[in-house]
């Protein structure tokens, strides 16, 4: 049998860095409660490329 719930795994990925257009991506998977949160997510975390903390949004 399968999980059940409402907690699903979702990917984050950095803004900033594609918006300069530096080469790579910052990414982050992290998991979500979709009955809480039905929109996506916007979380600030450390990208290793830029060497700071920045907003990283929830792709699909």
């Amino acid at each position: 049998m399968g999980k059940k719930g409402n907690r699903i795994q979702v990917i984050l990925e950095c803004t900033e860095q594609k918006k300069i257009g530096i080469p790579g991506c910052s990414r982050y998977i992290t998991t979500k409660n979709k009955k809480n949160n039905p929109n996506r997510i916007q979380l600030r975390k450390f990208n290793r490329i830029l060497k700071k903390y920045t907003i990283h949004k929830e792709i699909k």
